[in-house]
């Protein structure tokens, strides 16, 4: 896992390449390459910063260059070993046991058609010195990054957006209408890009420069296409053995030629993966945390911890606990720089401390249970809207007086949150809708009516662009089970766009690379050849999952009630946070700039302070908005220094 870098037929493009590159420091502190050549009229010059997970030796350093092709490269290949067979077979020489060199030679042999055979997770630029063409490519599903920009004929590439920023002296404009989907989202979808001109390579797909200016792109593996195949599979009666799928990729993941160690938070997803890893690796660290007692009451926390040990117990895993009680005012600004773009999720804070306590132990690789919840259904939203559809046929007037009446009851006192009530009030906002504006209101921060009196008038048009694209994503496929058409969007949307996105960003910034057993191809797969009613069964959502899981967990941990992977914004938000948020409503750069309505702020600050309202994450997103807006008009493009 690494920091890939580079410019192509771009201005003083070496000096560039090598700023680009120092910015990626801390994704890669094993070790720093250059390489350039010519490319027609122009040239090319590839970063990287190595963080050394397979071949710990020089022969895997990068970029790696043999026989007129040179390739930086940023991920791992868990199907490595059949390709090299295949490759040596062929009469292919390897020099070391590094994923690089496989990558390199399949690309030698195959070119693009290479791509739909790498499992795993990647993003990477490969260089042909005989024809000067430069080719950049990310893994399927987007689990690593890659952000590029265009200029005429040059381009510049880098594994994070703020190398991009410095590369340009801090030039780029902000994109107002990713700050308004991430206003929707509190994060900005794959499709956008918080900075003008800067983009990111689509999932699945990759983009050819060649010498003459000429660009071109192509895609080699769609999850649209995947969905359709797998409801052809379910409709045939085929049932995919889903536990030797999950069980075989766990054992995959866990190829390494460093210490790895999991993500333990004691639910179903943590915990399957935790025993399947300890099988094969016995002993196995693990980490979990816990929170501060008067914040976990507070926010009517259930007690994940004692799961945690009795799995970590049960299967002689070697437990970390760590207490979350961060000082948020200084970790606000600094997980704003490393997050990118404005990401709203305070789990990025776990994810980065987790991988901090994992690093100084030693510990560079850990496995996470992300990913499950997109693709079987297992989030509570998913249960929601399947329920909101029975709701439905409940008598309008009966369903007004459940409305009335839950609408007057308080979110919260002085001294605890109610989360049952916070729910209730949350069910009831979409419980009424049509089925794709249902599963968005359902995750999303406000209603169309909301955004609209939040922002600037002027962006009214973008608000209906932002609504437009969820729904042409919703649609766009054949399916017509409910529970996999809202699996298959999150899938393109959810999860590339905020979970794999913050923990990426989060574990990269403590230089740990966190991989995801889950969010592999043919999990994937086995995925959508499940039917939505073996997802969701009653009330019991990623129901054929658990029962997978029952093979090799008991029975209480598997079937427990769902835990949260989340952190305690309403005590942060009463307490540690109450000032900066007064600042920020009166008289934040973004209330000032006018892209935010001072009015419509200090609404939600009244109405989640008098308990009514429960608007803790939309505050919480608006102070990571505004730290990030602070560093990115700045002029620098570096806000890591940014200050309330």
């Amino acid at each position: 896992m690494c920091g890939i870098a580079g410019t192509y037929h771009w201005p003083d493009g070496k000096a560039v390449t090598d700023r680009l590159t120092d910015v990626l420091a801390h994704r890669g502190p094993d070790g720093a390459g250059r390489y350039s050549h010519p490319a027609g009229e122009g040239e090319v010059h590839l970063g990287h910063r190595r963080l050394a997970v397979v071949d710990l030796s020089t022969t895997g350093a990068q970029p790696m260059v043999s026989e007129g092709l040179a390739l930086s490269y940023n991920g791992e290949l868990y199907n490595a070993p059949e390709l090299r067979t295949e490759l040596e077979s062929a009469g292919v020489r390897f020099r070391g046991t590094s994923d690089t060199e496989v990558v390199l030679e399949a690309w030698r042999r195959w070119g693009t058609d290479c791509l739909p055979q790498l499992r795993g997770m990647f993003a990477f630029a490969v260089f042909d010195e005989r024809t000067g063409e430069l080719v950049l490519a990310r893994d399927q599903l987007g689990i690593k990054p890659l952000f590029l920009l265009r200029r005429g004929a040059g381009l510049v590439f880098a594994s994070e957006l703020k190398a991009l920023a410095t590369a340009t002296g801090g030039k780029l404009e902000v994109d107002h209408a990713a700050l308004v989907a991430s206003l929707l989202y509190y994060w900005v979808p794959d499709s956008r890009c918080a900075l003008r001109e800067a983009e990111k390579l689509p999932p699945g797909s990759w983009l050819r420069c060649r010498p003459d200016g000429r660009v071109e792109r192509g895609r080699f593996w769609n999850l649209r296409d995947v969905a359709a195949e797998g409801r052809e599979r379910a409709r045939s009666g085929e049932r995919p053995d889903l536990a030797a799928v999950v069980e075989e990729s766990t054992r995959r993941h866990l190829l390494s030629d460093v210490p790895v160690a999991t993500f333990l938070s004691g639910g179903l997803d943590s915990s399957y993966l935790t025993a399947l890893a300890a099988r094969d690796r016995p002993g196995i660290s693990a980490y979990t945390i816990g929170f501060r007692a008067e914040d976990a009451r507070f926010e009517a926390m259930p007690d994940d911890l004692r799961y945690a040990r009795q799995v970590a117990e049960r299967f002689g895993v070697d437990l970390h606990e760590i207490e979350i009680a961060p000082n948020v005012l200084d970790l606000l600004p600094r997980m704003t720089y490393h997050l990118d773009e404005p990401i709203g999720d305070p789990a990025a804070i776990n994810t980065f401390l987790i991988c901090s306590a994992a690093r100084e132990a030693g510990v560079k690789v850990m496995l996470s249970g992300m990913g499950a919840d997109e693709l079987f259904a297992g989030y509570r939203k998913h249960l929601a809207n399947v329920l909101a559809l029975r709701y439905q046929r409940v008598p309008r007037p009966l369903r007004r007086g459940v409305s009335a009446a839950v609408g007057r009851l308080p979110v919260a006192s002085s001294r605890r949150g109610y989360r049952s009530v916070r729910f209730a009030k949350r069910f009831l906002s979409f419980a009424d809708l049509p089925q794709e504006t249902a599963f968005r209101r359902s995750y999303t921060m406000y209603d169309r009516q909301e955004l609209l009196d939040l922002i600037d008038p002027d962006l009214a048009g973008t608000v209906e662009d932002v609504l437009t694209e969820h729904a042409d994503v919703y649609e766009d496929n054949d399916l017509d089970d409910f529970v996999n058409r809202m699996c298959l969007a999150d899938a393109r949307m959810f999860l590339p766009g905020l979970n794999l996105a913050y923990t990426d960003r989060s574990s990269m910034a403590a230089s740990t690379e966190v991989r995801v057993p889950y969010v592999d191809v043919e999990v994937v797969k086995a995925a959508f050849a499940v039917p939505g009613d073996r997802k969701i069964v009653g009330r019991q959502g990623k129901a054929v999952l658990k029962e997978a899981a029952t093979s090799v967990l008991p029975r209480e941990i598997v079937y427990r009630p769902k835990g949260l992977f989340s952190a305690p914004l309403r005590a942060w938000m009463s307490r540690d946070l109450a000032p900066l948020v007064r600042e920020v409503v009166n008289d934040g750069e973004l209330v000032r700039s006018g892209f935010l309505r001072r009015d419509a702020l200090r609404r939600l600050v009244a109405e989640d302070a008098a308990g009514q309202r429960d608007f803790s994450k939309h505050l919480w997103h608006v102070l990571t908005l505004e730290y990030w807006y602070r560093g990115a008009t700045s002029g620098s493009g570096d806000h890591s220094s940014s200050t309330a």
